[in-house]
C-alpha cells in the first residue's frame, strides 16, 4: 500500500529511525540494563523489537498491558510499575506462568498484591516526583511488610520523571545524583537485585539504577526532541488538508487524534495555530491544497499512541506492515 491510500489521521512509524532508536539504545544500554516501558507505545509487535536486541524484561504501565504482553509470548520479566489495589488479574497472568512483579507502597497494596495471587514486589519510592511511592525512610518498613505476608521483595524503584527535561545536563545529572542517593539507602534497608528507574530523558546520567525504565525513545516526539539525544522522531500523524483559506489551512487531525498534555503538534514547514476536536488549523509557509497530506508530530507520544488503532510502518512512501495498538484500554 501506498502511504497516500492510508485513510487519515493515521500514525505512521519510519522504519529506519525506529530501527536506528532501537539500535542506538540497545548499544547505550544492553541487555537487562534496559526493562522497555511499553506504556509508550503499547504495540506488542514493537516490543518484539525489543526482545529481539535482548531487552527480556518490560515495564508494563497498565493491568491490561501486563497482560497482553503475556498473551503474545512476552511475559518472561514483566514489572508493573503502578499501585493496584484489584490484583485478581495479575494473579491470573502469573499463575498462567508469566513472571509480574508489581509495585507496592503502602500496607493496602501489600494487602491487594498477597490478596490477588502476586509473589513478587518492588518497593515504589518517593524521590521527588510528587506522585506514587513511599518516604525513603518507610522503605524498609513496607519491605518487611511485603516478605511477612509471602512476598518476595525484588528490590526497589523510583521514578525521577520530573527531572526527564531538566537542562543543562550537568544539572539533571547532578539532581539526579540527589534522587538516586534517596533511591539506593532505602534499596540498603529493602535489599534484592533491583534498582529500578529513570527514562528516555535521564538513561544517560542515571549510572545509580540497575535498569533503566526508558520507553518514549523508541518512537520519540517533539517535547523530547528538543534535548540533545541520540533519538529521532520516528512517529508522525499523517493528516490530510481539508480546507484552504487566505492565511491558512485545516487539517483533519485534532485533539482526538494527538496528545495535547505537552503543548500543540509541530507541521513542518508550518506554525500551528491551535487544534480541536478533529481539527488542527495551521499557517503554512508555502501554499497547500486540499487532498495534500502532510505529517503532524506530537508533543508526547503516550497518549498521542494510545488514541490510535495502529501503527503504519513505512520505507519512504511506501507501508510495509501495520502492527495493532493492541495493549490500549483497561
Amino acid at each position: 500500500m501506498d502511504v497516500g491510500e492510508l485513510q487519515t489521521p493515521a500514525l505512521v512509524v519510519e522504519q529506519a529511525l525506529l530501527t536506528a532508536n532501537l539500535d542506538v539504545m540497545s548499544a547505550a544500554l544492553p541487555g537487562n540494563r534496559l526493562r522497555p516501558h511499553v506504556k509508550a507505545h503499547k504495540c506488542t509487535s514493537l516490543a518484539r523489537a525489543q526482545h529481539r536486541r535482548g531487552h527480556l524484561g518490560f515495564t508494563c504501565a497498565t493491568i491490561r498491558e501486563v497482560e497482553g504482553m503475556a498473551c503474545a509470548g512476552l511475559g518472561g520479566d514483566l514489572l508493573l510499575a503502578n499501585e493496584v489495589l484489584d490484583a485478581r488479574r495479575l494473579g491470573a497472568v502469573i499463575q498462567d506462568g508469566a513472571r509480574v512483579t508489581v509495585a507496592v507502597d503502602s500496607v493496602e497494596t501489600v494487602a491487594a498484591a498477597a490478596a490477588g495471587g502476586v509473589t513478587e514486589v518492588v518497593v515504589d519510592v518517593n524521590v521527588g516526583l510528587p506522585r506514587c511511592g513511599c518516604a525513603p525512610a518507610d522503605a524498609g518498613r513496607i519491605a518487611e511488610l511485603a516478605g511477612s505476608r509471602g512476598l518476595t521483595v525484588r528490590g526497589v524503584m523510583g521514578y525521577e520523571g520530573h527531572l526527564m527535561m531538566a537542562q543543562p545536563v550537568a544539572e539533571q545529572a547532578r539532581l539526579t545524583a540527589e534522587c538516586m542517593a534517596l533511591l539506593t539507602a532505602a534499596h540498603a534497608d529493602v535489599g534484592g537485585d533491583l534498582i529500578s528507574a529513570g527514562g528516555t530523558g535521564t538513561y544517560a546520567v542515571n549510572t545509580w539504577a540497575t535498569e533503566i525504565q526508558a520507553g518514549s525513545y523508541a518512537l520519540m516526539d517533539t517535547a523530547y526532541a528538543q534535548l540533545d539525544l541520540p533519538f529521532a522522531n520516528a512517529l508522525s500523524v499523517l493528516a490530510t488538508v481539508v480546507s484552504v483559506s487566505p492565511g491558512w489551512a485545516v487539517a483533519d487531525v485534532g485533539l482526538k487524534s494527538l496528545g495535547m498534555d505537552h503543548g500543540n503538534p509541530t507541521i513542518p514547514g508550518a506554525t500551528v495555530w491551535f487544534c480541536s476536536d478533529e481539527h488542527t488549523t495551521f499557517a503554512p509557509e508555502e501554499p497547500v491544497r486540499v487532498g495534500q497530506r502532510i505529517r503532524v508530530l506530537p508533543a508526547h507520544v503516550d497518549p498521542t499512541v494510545a488514541l490510535h488503532e495502529a501503527l503504519h510502518v513505512v520505507d519512504g512512501e511506501v507501508v510495509i506492515d501495520r502492527w495493532p495498538v493492541d495493549l490500549r484500554g483497561w
